[in-house]
């Protein structure tokens, strides 16, 4: 009778071992035979205690071209990963202002908001888990090592429905719920061009209107170990101020923030690094550097002695709950 049930048992296990295997198949095969694609939903970021919400657009095309355009829920604030034959950009629409990298993005690391790099995650794990409906494999961020696996939830036509990123303790830091997806695009090549993102002159006039003056100086919550405050500068430009930090000690670097500059025409910033969505807003990071926008106030983090982590940690400390000292004396 025991050797019935165990083999009953073991049938059991082989038939669940199949569907799930089943499961992660038909997934890939229907994306992969996907040329274009356009996908719709709310992205949530927690970054330490605040949470960051999206509204999201992902969409590729069949020549290979990528653009994901996140709002910012708070204020609005659009920016847009963008990726053509001329290389990879993040540009802001309100400012006409635009990086460019010279990037292997979005393959050189997981995007749960495109659907072939989600398919990648799965390829790239020989331990993925499957149940009920929901695939579990590990994810690489290579600027975020605390993001540990990702949860990609299927309904029962295998569609995309929600993707979570947890860290190694099992924590939700990312949310996507999907709301729409149309597949096989016609999309016109114009669609992923940068004229396509310049704001008009209405657009623009509202943005310089709404006053960006940096009157404050923020300081970051988060300085490394014996590690301090040396200098403070503000300097007047015809834009506004611009506040220049130099912080010393065993692992020195230097802040500078200044008001955002809305430019007549798009103004393209070379740099070499890479995009990062970093809480309320997308900027560039290089293994030495960070630049970000975030409330009409543009932010450069340099160092020659902090890694990339330490860099990202500075910053959650001036884009969440920072300490804002005004600086006018």
């Amino acid at each position: 009778m025991k050797k019935y049930i165990i083999i009953i048992f073991m049938f059991l296990i082989l038939c669940g071992c199949g569907k799930n295997e089943d499961i992660i198949k038909k997934f890939t095969k229907k994306i992969d035979k996907i040329a274009s694609y356009k996908l719709s939903g709310n992205m949530d970021i927690v970054s330490n205690e605040d949470t960051f919400s999206y509204k999201v657009e992902a969409s590729k095309s069949k020549n290979g071209y990528y653009k994901v355009s996140l709002i910012n829920k708070t204020n609005d604030h659009e920016q847009v990963i963008l990726k053509n034959k001329d290389g990879v950009y993040v540009v802001t629409p309100e400012l006409n202002k635009s990086f460019k990298f010279q990037s292997d993005w979005p393959n050189n690391g997981s995007q749960s908001y495109l659907l072939d790099v989600l398919v990648n995650d799965i390829k790239n794990d020989d331990n993925v888990h499957v149940q009920d409906n929901i695939i579990q494999c590990r994810v690489n961020y290579p600027n975020n090592n605390t993001l540990y696996s990702e949860k990609i939830y299927l309904d029962k036509k295998y569609n995309l429905k929600k993707v979570e990123v947890l860290d190694q303790d099992g924590n939700v830091k990312i949310t996507l719920k999907i709301t729409k997806i149309d597949y096989n695009n016609n999309f016109d090549e114009s669609e992923f061009s940068l004229d396509s993102l310049i704001s008009d002159s209405e657009q623009k006039e509202d943005v310089t209107n709404t006053g960006y003056i940096l009157k404050d100086i923020i300081y970051p919550l988060y300085i490394p170990t014996n590690t301090h405050l040396n200098t403070e500068d503000t300097i007047n430009t015809d834009d506004g101020n611009r506040a220049i930090l130099t912080f010393s000690g065993d692992s020195p670097f230097v802040l500078i923030e200044e008001v955002s500059r809305v430019f007549d025409e798009l103004e393209i910033i070379p740099v070499n690094g890479e995009p990062l969505i970093m809480g309320d807003s997308v900027g560039a990071i290089s293994n030495n550097s960070l630049y970000w926008t975030s409330n009409g106030v543009d932010y450069y983090l340099s160092s020659n002695s902090l890694d990339t982590k330490e860099l990202i940690a500075i910053q959650e400390g001036l884009t969440g709950t920072s300490i804002i000292v005004s600086s006018e004396k």
